[in-house]
């Protein structure tokens, strides 16, 4: 069995996923006392919100890149970011180890692709949706990616930050994130990424008349078939 090193406390209530999922995967396959083998490092989250409103992407890529060396060096045979926005820093970290760095865009991408969609909706941190780091990774896969308008974009990212990473889910927002979905549908979008680890919380396929795409299921998944291999 491989054991994962997992970068996480982006938020700890999307950690907690990560923790008990890849658990659950391995015990369901493996069955009696079995679990994954992991190494969790779990950063400040303050620390990182902090940085990123002053717009310091430098000092967080060394941050997290030095949490994976460490994960390295501690034994872990490959790396996953329990985070969708801090892949922004993905190249400088995969720069700083000599392991495998599992990104999840690209493990999103290729479940998209798997289901033939080509034009797809964007719901994540307001870096996720308006940078290119993420976008483009997807769009370099041939698909057509759509974000919210800037009120859509800000009422996501005011619920991720302000509820969801505080472990609070509220009916009216999820309304709210029904809304968003909605419209994206309007625009064309054929299925929709919830690219926020913590956006699970909040809202699921009854919420949506297209396909979900779980970005922190599917990274976990993902991560199933690496640690089983």
């Amino acid at each position: 069995m491989k054991k994962v090193g997992i970068i996480g406390g982006l938020s700890p209530e999307s950690t907690v996923k990560y923790y008990e999922w890849l658990n659950a995967g391995v015990q369901s396959v493996l069955g009696g006392h079995h679990n994954a083998k992991i190494l969790l490092s779990s950063v400040d989250f303050g620390e990182f919100v902090a940085l990123k409103e002053k717009g310091d992407w430098d000092t967080q890529a060394e941050l997290l890149s030095a949490e994976a060396a460490a994960l390295e060096r501690a034994g872990a045979d490959f790396i996953i970011l329990a985070t969708n926005t801090m892949h922004k820093m993905a190249d400088q970290i995969e720069a700083a180890i000599n392991i495998p760095f599992l990104h999840l865009a690209d493990a999103t991408a290729d479940s998209i692709l798997k289901d033939k969609i080509k034009t797809i909706g964007l719901l994540g941190t307001r870096y996720t949706m308006e940078l290119d780091f993420y976008k483009q990774r997807l769009e370099d896969k041939g698909i057509k990616v759509l974000v919210p308008d800037a009120e859509g974009r800000n009422e996501v990212n005011r619920i991720i930050y302000n509820e969801l990473c505080h472990g609070h889910v509220n009916e009216p927002s999820r309304k709210i994130y029904r809304d968003v979905i909605a419209k994206l549908c309007d625009k064309g979008a054929q299925g929709v990424i919830m690219g926020c680890t913590e956006i699970t919380m909040l809202i699921g396929q009854t919420d949506s008349s297209v396909s979900l795409y779980d970005t922190t299921r599917i990274h976990v998944d993902r991560a199933l078939e690496i640690i089983l291999n």
